[in-house]
């Protein structure tokens, strides 16, 4: 092992107390926070109108009334049979009733089950048997359909509870005299649900305080399955602990306070989102929750928040769309956009170095002068796009491309890339607030220990690593030593003072036939920061004896552009993508890459894909990462005709 980074001397002592004093459970951060702020709002969620028609309106929950729920879905679950770490799934998107449906799973002291609303049905009710799962929690009658389609393959699946019951002709309150395996009991509402809750706790009145009273810290609290690129995906236990550690840790970084404002989208199926949720009650501010990704430029001008995290894709369709826009609006515009970016980029780079060297983000008269005129003519509206108050972003799932990172940091949005996994649950590294590196994933947070092997990858230990893979113990000793150092797959390395760059996944490396190595991602980052108009490029090259790039495209950027010529204006998205004008546009793009790149990683050949890459296809995953294998495998003919005539081929 080559390092090991330390926390400060002057937090030692604190995250000793961290450690030592936590306590056993999130649910007990939750009654801790409602007793601390019952009257402090908590929660934000958009109400559709009923007409259909205008903007959502935005309600609120204080922390009293989020509990009132929670005790009452939590004494609902105990009443259907629900017994610590038994287990408890949820399928649907990101709004304010998973976080409560989660919380009072977790009060009840049952094991959260995570499962995506994009899962299908053979691979959802795959993880329902695996987890063992016993009561569904689902947000509608569609994801009701996969489990009842499968119902016969899951005995222990003894209840679903629909948190919007329109279209159901079995749902509703199967009253006093229901039982485990009636028709009419297997199938009901949210609402209930926390009508058998209250009817629960009339009788039984401290049922839920002395539930969370008894867990233990080591008892499960969290399954989440990691969407694989092959095969079935695998369970990650996640404890009580590891949660309870999350949350103390998140405050103790000082990164967000008791007055901010989160705007929470990501899906709580992941455990980028789930960890948000824990880091929240603990320091108790406010989250505003809409997992609708196409109300996100709507929603943060209304919600105005402080922070807000999302994958690294969100800010390149942002910095791309920005692009767009300005090409469209003529070749002066677009000539003062190029400028401004690269004045951001400048800016950024040298107040981050000189904050590294002596504590203040300082830049050069010259570069401050052209960075006040750019911020009038385009950062001061990108800001305003985010609702104006934004202090930062943080950025985790994949890598975010260190000049769209510089653009953002320049334009006085402030990325904070952090780095984890299902494994650690989620937050294992962030940048630290004004200390923070574009191109780093920051420092360990307290409690959190990393070293380098010797061939590179990162391994961490602490209490935010998982207890192993569900029911797959060979693959857990694959991956966790006896001694809790966990293996990440990933390549990176530290700084002298604790800041890790990561430069690949391990599995992800290409090595050429001519025995030279490229980092994909690396690649495929640059490219993002230089093209306006890609959506995701996947770089091959492994056993060959050169690099080629399958290259997808934004359809709404490469239209706009598409409308400005006479051969292509008014011609359908298949035939425009395809066209001999596009790929040399895109010829153009990876020329420029090329220049920016060693001779064994430049890109020989490329390929523009008939459409983009999504979920549906599974070629992404849900937290849109690449699936390397899916692509290849789904366009091999065309990465076959790029190397057909080679010497190799």
């Amino acid at each position: 092992m080559r390092a090991v980074a330390c926390p400060p001397e002057d937090v030692v002592s604190d995250t000793q107390s961290l450690i030592e004093n936590r306590p056993s459970s999130v649910a007990t951060l939750f009654l801790e926070r409602v007793e601390a702020t019952p009257d402090g709002e908590a929660y934000r969620y958009p109400v559709p109108p009923e007409s259909g028609e205008g903007p959502d309106e935005w309600r609120s929950y204080t922390w009293a009334e989020a509990a009132r729920r929670v005790y009452a879905i939590a004494a609902g679950l105990m009443a259907l049979g629900v017994r610590p770490e038994d287990r408890v799934a949820i399928a649907s998107s990101t709004r304010v009733e998973w976080i409560l449906a989660d919380l009072g799973i977790l009060c009840a002291g049952g094991a959260t089950t995570t499962v995506y609303p994009s899962t299908n049905t053979e691979e959802t009710a795959y993880i329902l048997g695996d987890s063992e799962s016993r009561v569904l929690i689902a947000e509608d009658v569609e994801q009701l359909a996969k489990v009842r389609e499968r119902r016969a393959e899951l005995p222990r699946l003894q209840h679903v509870v629909l948190i919007d019951a329109a279209g159901c002709e079995d749902g509703g309150d199967p009253g006093e005299s229901g039982t485990a395996g009636d028709s009419g009991d297997w199938v009901l509402d949210f609402a209930a649900l926390e009508r058998r809750g209250e009817e629960y706790l009339r009788e039984h009145p401290e049922a839920v305080r002395e539930t969370v009273g008894a867990l233990r810290s080591d008892q499960l609290a969290t399954l989440i399955y990691t969407s694989g690129t092959t095969g079935q995906p695998k369970g990650v236990r996640l404890t009580q602990d590891a949660w309870s550690y999350m949350g103390k840790a998140i405050a103790q970084t000082g990164l967000v306070t008791g007055d901010d404002v989160q705007y929470l989208w990501l899906p709580l199926a992941h455990v980028f989102g789930k960890v948000l949720t824990t880091g929240q009650i603990e320091v108790g501010h406010v989250t505003a929750v809409d997992g609708r990704i196409d109300r996100i430029i709507e929603n943060l001008p209304v919600v105005r928040p402080t922070y807000m995290a999302a994958v690294p894709r969100i800010f390149e369709k942002v910095y791309n769309g920005v692009a767009s826009k300005a090409k469209a609006g003529g070749a002066a515009k677009y000539r003062i956009f190029q400028w401004a970016a690269g004045v951001a980029r400048e800016y950024g780079r040298v107040t981050q170095d000189n904050f590294r060297r002596t504590g203040v983000a300082s830049a050069p008269a010259g570069l401050r002068a052209k960075h006040a005129v750019a911020d009038r003519l385009v950062y001061a509206k990108l800001r305003e796009a985010f609702g104006g108050r934004m202090r930062a972003c943080v950025s985790g799932s994949a890598a975010l491309a260190p000049d769209i990172g510089f653009f953002f940091s320049g334009a006085g949005v402030h990325i904070l890339e952090g780095y984890g996994l299902t494994e650690s649950s989620a937050a294992s590294f962030c940048n630290p607030g004004e200390a923070y590196r574009t191109g780093t994933v920051g420092k360990p947070l307290p409690g959190t220990e990393v070293r380098i092997a010797d061939d590179g990858e990162v391994l961490l230990r602490g209490p935010g690593i998982m207890e192993g893979y569900h029911r797959m113990p060979e693959k857990t000793a694959e991956v966790l030593e006896e001694d809790g150092w966990f293996h990440t797959g990933d390549i990176g390395e530290l700084s002298p003072d604790g800041y890790l760059r990561l430069t690949d996944r391990k599995k992800d490396l290409i090595k050429t036939s001519g025995g030279k190595y490229v980092a994909p991602a690396e690649v495929e980052g640059r490219f993002k920061a230089i093209c306006p108009y890609v959506s995701n490029i996947l770089v091959h090259g492994a056993d060959r004896n050169f690099c080629t790039a399958l290259i997808a495209l934004d359809e709404p950027s490469l239209m706009g552009w598409a409308e400005e010529r006479e051969t292509l204006k008014g011609r359908p998205y298949t035939e425009v993508v395809t066209s001999e004008e596009v790929r040399e546009l895109i010829d153009g793009y990876v020329e420029e890459l090329n220049g920016t790149l060693q001779r064994w990683q430049t890109i020989k050949k490329f390929r523009v894909l008939p459409r983009d890459l999504d979920v549906e296809h599974g070629e992404l995953t849900p937290s849109l990462k690449l699936k390397r294998p899916v692509v290849e495998r789904e366009f091999g003919e065309l990465i076959d005709e790029m190397y057909a005539g080679s010497r190799e081929a």
